[in-house]
């Protein structure tokens, strides 16, 4: 017995929770291995190591399996859990997730997964909450394995859980489920924007070869034209001061950024700054605000990642600012070049994965553009859209970490 009561309860519960073991309120059954039952016009969905999304919701990989003696006998009944056992990621991202299943004759799993199945003592909906969260962290400190991790299920079904009276169960687990339906939504709405805003970029700007779009503001018909960037603009690249030298970054004085700030896409303020005497004494060098910023080297997807700054700042060397004339628009430059990231990335080293950008390359990028007037009105449109994405990014992020706090104080 445990004496622990959570921080946060329902009115009516007072109760302490008990201590019990996943075996003592839940059942279960082993996957097994069912590849050569997969079939396109199989009837089942197949659960397997990969189906574990990050928000521990299903990720359909579109493998469908057929129905037989096999298949039939790992189905996933409504109101059952499943969890995967086996991680190839070694840093214990899936292992131990749980997937709610609420539709009977859906899904079947795969090997290295497990059916659970809640008693009547234990609500399905709570057991949800409570896998994924603070039993969850009990299951990855048992995990073995090396570059691939897995865990027994008896040593998992063994590890003790805290539980409330069914009633109580009950309230938590739907509260978690509305929350759940409402970051869900978020998130549909957040992809459904990012999704339209690639249509936009799509339509919006010629494809190759093309003189114009397929889709462009009332009163444009002109072709676009095509112009070297460096030809139409100031590029410039930063450098870094001494490290050693204390005065050159004391005191803070001046914005100085570093090519892994640009995935904050949108830059007004920076991680560090340093001091006049820095600035004098290396080859960082003022930009301009609202010019384009772009991650010349950097790890995994920095570079050829832009930005732009809404603040004159200084950058280090492994960026290039771009400073347009008065023939092109600052945010439509920012989105074409964001539109061509993998372009980008060829560019600088013929197959996208080592290598870098430089000066002379960006020197050389090819713009389409039409009149200035037309591409402020592009650059208007995207950076709305923008701000409708980022709007809806912190209303999910908030729901996340309000979810977050609640897992805290409504669980012992």
């Amino acid at each position: 017995m445990s004496n622990k009561v959570p921080q946060i309860r329902f009115n009516g519960y007072s109760d302490a929770w008990e201590e019990r073991r996943l075996s003592d309120v839940a059942n279960h059954r082993g996957g097994t291995a069912i590849e050569k039952y997969f079939d396109k016009d199989g009837v089942y969905k197949v659960i397997s190591i990969g189906s574990y999304g990050l928000n521990s919701q299903y990720v359909d990989q579109n493998i469908r399996a057929i129905s037989n003696e096999i298949t039939d006998g790992r189905v996933v009944n409504s109101g059952e859990l499943t969890m995967v056992l086996n991680d190839k990621t070694a840093n214990g991202t899936i292992i131990g997730r749980s997937l709610l299943v609420e539709k009977d004759n859906e899904y079947v799993i795969n090997q290295r997964t497990e059916i659970i199945s809640p008693k009547e003592n234990f609500d399905s909906n709570f057991a949800y909450t409570i896998l994924n969260g603070p039993f969850r962290e009990k299951v990855k400190r048992i995990v073995q394995g090396g570059t691939q991790i897995y865990v027994n299920y008896p040593a998992v079904s063994n590890l003790n859980l805290e539980l409330p009276k069914i009633e109580e169960q009950q309230k938590i687990g739907s509260f978690f489920k509305q929350l759940d339906d409402t970051i869900a939504l978020h998130q549909r709405k957040l992809d459904l924007l990012k999704e339209q805003k690639k249509g936009y970029l799509q339509k919006m700007f010629p494809k190759n070869g093309a003189k114009v779009p397929e889709l462009r503001f009332a009163g444009f018909a002109d072709d676009w034209e095509e112009r070297k960037l460096g030809e139409h603009s100031n590029i410039l690249t930063g450098g870094t001061p001494k490290t050693s030298m204390s005065n050159y970054w004391n005191p803070k004085e001046i914005p100085w950024m570093s090519s892994g700030e640009v995935n904050k896409r949108r830059i007004n303020e920076t991680d560090n700054m340093i001091s006049k005497e820095g600035l004098e004494n290396s080859s960082a060098r003022w930009v301009k605000e609202n010019s384009i910023v772009i991650a010349l080297a950097g790890q995994g997807k920095t570079r050829g990642t832009v930005a732009v700054n809404n603040i004159p700042l200084t950058t280090n060397q492994s960026i290039a600012a771009i400073e347009p004339d008065e023939t092109l628009n600052f945010e439509f430059i920012f989105q074409n070049l964001s539109k061509r990231y993998d372009e980008l990335r060829m560019m600088s080293s013929g197959d996208g994965t080592r290598g870098g950008l430089n000066k002379k390359i960006i020197d050389e990028i090819i713009i389409a553009a039409p009149i200035l007037e037309e591409q402020k009105k592009i650059g208007s449109f995207f950076k709305q859209l923008d701000n409708t994405i980022t709007l809806h990014q912190r209303k999910l992020d908030l729901l996340k970490e309000q979810k977050k706090g609640f897992l805290q104080k409504m669980f012992v």
